[in-house]
């Protein structure tokens, strides 16, 4: 097993075991960040791709589950504490990636949980190999906020250009990762209850994306770089050529449009599906409520 035992890290561990999975893509090594706590039938638990994005936002859900499970929590590579080195960051890197560690770190197929955009990603591999035996999705997206927006990818491209750049990229992402650009994009679509995001809450999550070479992963992340398909259909095609159990969860306050991509989702038969309170962000604001929701899926034969 490809792993180092790392110091915890108190800034965005969550009491686990923190060690790292050195990874190979196109001949540059990246170190990737992982946790582990409890023991019991192993589970990976994917955080959300943002701008945000560590493991920290599921840790609360890790602790809840940890007394049943073997709970892995990764930081994706581009974020939280893995390597955040300036490559062309797109769907194959996290494609590859996700394969390489679930076969490296893992010998019998497991149960994933994956928040938002790292649905696609896990329903991609669960219907290449035998790799999950139940699959429950938080929240799922499949497109990025600027084609979410309605931008072009001609647009979207030029952004993503701007801001990788040296100067100029540096400024544009600064002015896009204030705190307070953070606390309205977390009020938006994020949290529903405006009493958690305190200005302590905002200030790790400004200190997560002001790491170095924080820009280039979230900027592509942010103009669908890194939506692992283009198209609805594509999407809902992934579910149907599922062959293990699926289960969504979906926040009763998402947005219209998301909402809308996962109604259409959990329409298809088979799927198992809950609305619960929240948004986006249901696995960080409720993680409680997802544990309640959840648990009669993950415990059954």
């Amino acid at each position: 097993m490809p792993t180092n035992l790392l110091s915890t890290s108190v800034a965005t561990g969550f009491g686990g075991i923190v060690q790292e999975y050195l990874w190979n893509w196109e001949n540059q090594q990246l170190r990737v960040v992982y946790e582990t706590l409890g023991k019991g039938s192993p589970l990976l638990l994917l955080p959300s791709f943002s701008s945000v994005s560590t493991r920290s936002e599921v840790g609360e859900l890790a602790k809840l589950l940890a007394p049943n499970f073997q709970v892995v929590a990764i930081d994706w590579p581009g974020f939280g504490e893995s390597s955040r080195p300036s490559l062309d960051y797109r769907p194959e890197i996290y494609q590859h990636f996700l394969e390489d560690f679930v076969k490296a770190v893992f010998n019998t197929p497991i149960t994933a949980i994956a928040a938002g955009h790292a649905a696609s990603y896990v329903l991609k591999l669960a219907v290449k190999q035998v790799a999950f035996s139940k699959i429950v999705l938080l929240a799922p997206t499949w497109r990025g906020p600027l084609p979410t927006m309605g931008a072009s990818q001609q647009i979207a491209g030029i952004v993503r250009g701007l801001v990788r750049s040296p100067i100029l990229g540096q400024a544009l992402y600064k002015l896009n990762t204030t705190q307070s650009f953070l606390s309205f994009m977390y009020r938006r679509h994020v949290f529903t209850d405006a009493a958690k995001i305190t200005p302590s809450f905002i200030e790790q999550k400004w200190e997560t994306t002001q790491q170095p070479g924080a820009r280039f992963a979230s900027a592509a992340f942010v103009t669908g770089n890194l939506d692992a398909v283009r198209e609805q259909s594509d999407f809902l095609e992934l579910v149907q050529s599922l062959t293990v159990p699926l289960m969504v969860v979906i926040g009763e306050s998402s947005p219209p449009k998301s909402r809308e991509e996962m109604n259409a989702l959990v329409a298809l038969p088979g799927v198992r599906s809950v609305v619960i309170p929240g948004s986006l962000g249901l696995h960080e604001e409720y993680p409680a409520v997802v544990l309640e929701a959840v648990q009669d899926f993950l415990f059954s034969p």
